[in-house]
């Protein structure tokens, strides 16, 4: 499986290149610029060099060629890179991992958009392509620590049923994550705002919480 990250330079982007890379997963690491995705890729296999890490740096129009497309871009300027790329993303399963978050003082707060949710807006601004939200719960900083497992259950939400299990397939490939169909693209408003949520217990209790549901076998 091969997997682009549209704006993948970003902390975001960084973390799930190296993790998806590290389980052998093909990553090509996107950016508006090829040379600074090259330059990022060139850091993260210094950082991790036992890692055998499978990715490569491209310019974005070469990262929307993957069988599954990951918008990694900072949550505002997201529906504008899928309406760039909407053509080729027309068809394709389209990974929004972005929250709307501000920081008011010392606390992260949801923003409401006007679809709801940034993956809504992503699929309003591709509308051929097969947007599902999912990874954006989980923190960069561990999500990127590959020296160590990460454990949670990865909610995923979309309108397209056969996007839901190509993104399932991916999350299972990595080991401590278990995906969890959680509906349409309607739910990934609250998914998306109880980040902030989980953000603000972890920087208080300076831990790794994430999601675990109970009672699903």
């Amino acid at each position: 499986m091969q997997v682009g990250l549209i704006g993948g330079t970003g902390p975001a982007g960084r973390a799930l290149a190296a993790r998806l890379a590290s389980v052998g997963v093909d990553v090509i690491m996107g950016s508006r610029s090829a040379e600074r995705a090259h330059e990022i890729v060139d850091e993260l296999l210094g950082k991790w060099p036992d890692h055998q890490l499978r990715c490569v740096g491209a310019a974005n129009e070469r990262a929307v060629n993957a069988e599954i497309v990951v918008l990694a871009t900072p949550w505002e300027s997201a529906p504008a890179m899928a309406a760039s790329l909407a053509e080729h993303l027309a068809g394709k399963v389209v990974i929004s991992m972005a929250n709307a978050l501000i920081k008011v003082g010392d606390e992260l707060q949801p923003l409401v958009l006007a679809r709801g949710s940034v993956a809504a807006e992503v699929q309003a601004s591709a509308p051929r392509a097969m947007v599902a939200a999912a990874f954006q719960h989980l923190p960069s900083r561990h999500l990127g620590d590959i020296a160590h497992p990460i454990e949670s259950d990865v909610l995923i939400c979309s309108d397209h049923p056969p996007a839901t299990k190509a993104v399932a397939d991916l999350i299972r490939q990595i080991p401590g994550l278990r995906p969890i169909d959680a509906g349409t693209l309607a739910a990934a408003a609250p998914v998306e705002a109880f980040t902030a949520v989980l953000a603000s217990v972890n920087i208080r209790y300076r831990a790794r919480s994430a999601v675990r549901l109970t009672g699903i076998e």
